[in-house]
C-alpha cells in the first residue's frame, strides 16, 4: 500500500488557521485521522495468510508498521470462521486456557528432529542443500486441539484457542479495520483520500478552539463541528454499504 502523507492535507487547513505552525496542523491531522479511523472503521486490512503453528496460540498482527488494528471483521481457519469471543467470555469457554508448546521447555520443540549437516568432518552437497524433515513431539501438543475461538489480550496481539494441534496444517485469513499509530507520519493514501474532508473538519474544529492563539475562532470551529459529525456519518455509512448496490423492489401488501 502506498502511504500518503498527512502534511499533503496541511495546505488546505492553512487559511483557516492562519499563523499555525506547519507540524501543529500536522499533528492534528493525525489525531483527526486517528478519531475518523476508529468511529467509520474505513481504513480496511486482509492480512496476507498464513499458518498457525503447533503449540503456539499467541500471534502478533501482520500489518503495516505505521497502523494499529482497531476493530478485527472475521478470523477464516481453513475456509471456516473462529468465534470472537471477548476476554471474559473466551475464560469462560476455555477455562483451560493455553500454555506455549504445553507448557514444555522450548528446547524440546527440536528434540526428536535430526541435527542439520554443519560441522560434520564430511563434505556433501546433499546434506547441505536439504533440510531434515521436523518431527512433531506429542508432548507439546497434549493439551491442544482444533482452534474454534480468538480473543484480544493486548492492543497488539491475539489468543487462538485451544491450543493448535498437529493433526493438519491451519491456514489463517484476517480482516480488521485500521488507524495510524500516534507516530505515524501518513497512512494509506486510498484510505486517506475517502476520508479527507471528514479529517480536515475533524482537525479544524479542535485548532480552532486552542486557547491564546491568533487564530481561535470558536464560531467558526462550531460550523466544522457540525460539518464533521454529517461527513463521519455519511463516511460511516459508505464503508458498511461499501461500493456495491442492491436492486430495490415494492410489493404490494394483501388487505
Amino acid at each position: 500500500m502506498a502511504d500518503r502523507l498527512f502534511s499533503t492535507l496541511a495546505p488546505r487547513l492553512n487559511p483557516s488557521v492562519p499563523g499555525c505552525p506547519k507540524q501543529t496542523i500536522i499533528e492534528y491531522i493525525r489525531d483527526a485521522a486517528i478519531r475518523v479511523c476508529e468511529r467509520t472503521l474505513a481504513w480496511r486490512y486482509e492480512q496476507p495468510k498464513f499458518f498457525l503453528l503447533p503449540g503456539v496460540h499467541e500471534y502478533a498482527y501482520y500489518k503495516p508498521a505505521t497502523a494499529d488494528v482497531h476493530a478485527v471483521f472475521g478470523v477464516l481457519v481453513n475456509d471456516k470462521p473462529l468465534v470472537q469471543r471477548t476476554l471474559e467470555q473466551a475464560l469462560q469457554a476455555h477455562p483451560e486456557w493455553a500454555d506455549l508448546y504445553s507448557g514444555e521447555d522450548p528446547s524440546v520443540v527440536w528434540s526428536l528432529t535430526p541435527a542439520g549437516a554443519f560441522n560434520t568432518f564430511e563434505y556433501n552437497a546433499a546434506l547441505f542443500n536439504e533440510n531434515s524433515p521436523y518431527v512433531l513431539p506429542a508432548s507439546i501438543v497434549a493439551k491442544a486441539g482444533t482452534p474454534d475461538t480468538i480473543c484480544q489480550v493486548s492492543p497488539d496481539k491475539y489468543i487462538v484457542l485451544p491450543l493448535p494441534n498437529g493433526d493438519e496444517r491451519y491456514s489463517v485469513r484476517m480482516f480488521y479495520a485500521l488507524k495510524p499509530k500516534r507516530t505515524a507520519t501518513g497512512m494509506d493514501s486510498v484510505a486517506f483520500d475517502e476520508l479527507e474532508d471528514v479529517i480536515l473538519h475533524g482537525a479544524l474544529q479542535h485548532l480552532l478552539v486552542l486557547p491564546n492563539v491568533p487564530w481561535m475562532d470558536r464560531e467558526l470551529a462550531t460550523y466544522h463541528g457540525r460539518q464533521y459529525v454529517f461527513h463521519l456519518s455519511e463516511r460511516r455509512a459508505r464503508a458498511n454499504m461499501g461500493n456495491v448496490r442492491g436492486s430495490m423492489a415494492a410489493r404490494m401488501q394483501p388487505f
